[in-house]
């Protein structure tokens, strides 16, 4: 066998063990989630006694998704979580982008400095800034248990990592010669950043917001520490009350977390061609 055969041959192993080792990885990765749609159509015996089977003694059941609705008041839950996710999303894409702008187009001390701390501020744990946070807004200024709170709480801790993302997109991937041009034709310095260089910024802003959204919607901690009153729960906090102190209702949180997350799944389908493509617009320097 030439020297050539067996490289070639070598190189087939390797590809194959590869591709194993990445099948198994995601296998291991789906697997929670298969387990939830599998089990979510089943009785609470039925989980309990064989949670790996497809189909449990008592047969295909859908009676756990209206009453996982009902205890959890679901319409109101997803209400809250709505408007709290995409109010967030929309201001942390607004502000981040055009502070990036600002960031890239100006020289001057004040932004590098600006941006120097936005980017140091990333590797602050959330758990320093909660006690202080909470003794802030709630003792001090007493608006907690407010969406509006939230919201702006959302939108301030997830703006330097937006800003950083739209700041490499911006160097890389936004002529100057465009905003010249613009500015030559008679275009504000306002016209020329929402006509030209907003929409050349649409796989970064799509990238943002299926991160930050996912984020938002997710988040257990901070609302739980915001919003004190049932009627401001978002989904997350909302799917406590099937967590009993002496038994727990597995089918029912299996029916609620399944509601949780298809609307994020929805909008990663709607998105994902984007997402590569806004990661990767400000990893090379042009």
């Amino acid at each position: 066998m030439t020297d050539n055969q067996t490289a070639a041959r070598n190189k087939r192993i390797s590809h194959a063990v590869m591709l194993i080792i990445l099948i198994v990885m995601f296998f291991a990765f789906v697997f929670p989630f298969i387990m939830v749609i599998v089990n979510v159509f089943k009785t609470k015996a039925d989980i309990t006694s064989d949670p790996l089977s497809l189909l449990g003694a008592h047969g295909f059941t859908l009676k756990n998704f209206p009453e996982a609705m009902r205890k959890m008041n679901f319409w109101r839950s997803f209400g809250n979580s709505a408007i709290i996710t995409i109010s967030s999303t929309i201001l942390t894409i607004i502000f981040s982008a055009m502070t990036a702008f600002v960031i890239v187009r100006n020289k001057w001390k004040a932004c590098a400095l600006l941006f120097s701390l936005m980017v140091a501020s990333m590797v602050i744990p959330f758990q320093v800034l909660m006690i202080p946070l909470v003794s802030l807004y709630g003792g001090t200024l007493g608006i907690l248990n407010h969406r509006a709170t939230l919201i702006f709480m959302h939108t301030g801790f997830s703006l330097s990592m937006a800003t950083f993302m739209f700041h490499g997109a911006i160097h890389t991937n936004v002529p100057v010669d465009l905003e010249e041009a613009a500015d030559i034709d008679g275009c504000s310095r306002w016209q020329t950043y929402w006509l030209i260089v907003f929409p050349l910024l649409k796989p970064t802003i799509a990238t943002v917001a299926i991160i930050d959204a996912m984020a938002f919607w997710n988040d257990y901690l901070l609302p739980s520490l915001v919003l004190g009153r049932k009627e401001l729960y978002t989904i997350p906090i909302a799917t406590q009350v099937f967590y009993g102190t002496y038994s727990t209702d597995i089918g029912l949180i299996m029916a609620a977390l399944l509601l949780a997350i298809l609307p994020i799944l929805l909008l990663y389908v709607f998105l994902q061609r984007y997402i590569v493509e806004g990661v990767t617009a400000g990893a090379v320097k042009s």
